[in-house]
């Protein structure tokens, strides 16, 4: 068993790998495991950010993910292994010293990944805690575990960011490993039970910049009047050093970033649809 540690600051860019040697594998984790939910392992936190979600936010960074995104920026948040073993209590503890900051600034927590289903019960535990503190919660997830989430895991979010990292299914499984539909059921759940959502989509230059790849999206997504947002994440390489330092082959050391006319080219489209987009 990994020793328990202490929940690290830090931000999405930090390495951290091999931290936790002998954690399960995060295609086997169950939701029993742990001791349903009272122990996870986690990449860092940052206690600033006011890119995930409404106001100023925490974010915790979890450990654990079943895509493999060919432009991943996070490649050593794929694993539990290499995230830091630690209680779920400690995390709500240290989440309430933020807690007043948070509700007078009109925040909260998102818990981001890797994929933060992976660890359900994990997270599940967190999100409830930060409801008792009376803050925003959100959560920024692929939605190709969806299924996992029940309606009272539901009801501990206030906000999901849902990444759509494709609308043609073909393009999608090139891009992540995984099929596209799992996603588009959640997202439809999701518009059926009318929870808030920002949906986001990673814009890639020769990898998902196809019109009629972003079309399909605009159009799915659209008619939901539960998608307060579009967001358009242009393409980056701040995260290539990773990919290096793992001894990874990284698909796309030779992409460059999308230029303004194409970035604005896709906003056109998914305000076109009648999204508002930015």
């Amino acid at each position: 068993m990994s020793l328990t540690g202490i929940l690290e600051p830090g931000n999405r860019h930090d390495l951290r790998f091999g931290l936790s040697p002998d954690a399960p594998d995060e295609n086997e984790l169950s939701s029993n495991s742990e001791a349903a939910g009272a122990f996870g392992y986690v990449h860092s936190y940052e206690s600033a950010s006011r890119y995930d979600g409404p106001g100023l936010r925490v974010v915790l960074f979890t450990s654990g993910c079943l895509l493999r995104c060919v432009y991943c920026h996070n490649p050593d948040t794929w694993h539990l292994k290499d995230g830091t073993r630690v209680s779920s209590q400690h995390v709500i503890d240290r989440l309430g010293d933020f807690a007043s900051a948070l509700r007078a600034l009109s925040g909260g927590l998102t818990i981001s990944g890797g994929e933060p289903m992976v660890q359900l019960e994990f997270t599940r535990r967190i999100f409830q805690g930060a409801k008792r503190m009376g803050l925003h919660t959100a959560i920024e997830t692929s939605g190709f575990l969806g299924e996992r989430a029940d309606k009272a895991y539901l009801q501990a979010i206030d906000l999901v960011l849902l990444d759509i990292k494709s609308g043609n299914p073909e393009t999608y499984k090139a891009v992540t490993g995984r099929e596209l539909q799992p996603t588009l059921r959640f997202a439809e759940r999701l518009a059926a039970i009318g929870k808030p959502a920002w949906v986001r989509f990673t814009l890639v230059p020769g990898v998902t910049d196809d019109p009629e790849n972003v079309e399909r999206i605009a159009r799915f997504v659209a008619p939901m009047k539960n998608v307060e947002w579009v967001e358009i994440q242009p393409f980056h390489q701040l995260g290539s050093f990773k990919w290096k330092a793992l001894g990874l082959d990284y698909p796309m050391a030779s992409g460059t970033a999308p230029t303004p006319v194409i970035v604005e080219r896709v906003r056109d489209q998914f305000r076109s649809a009648g999204c508002r987009v930015r």
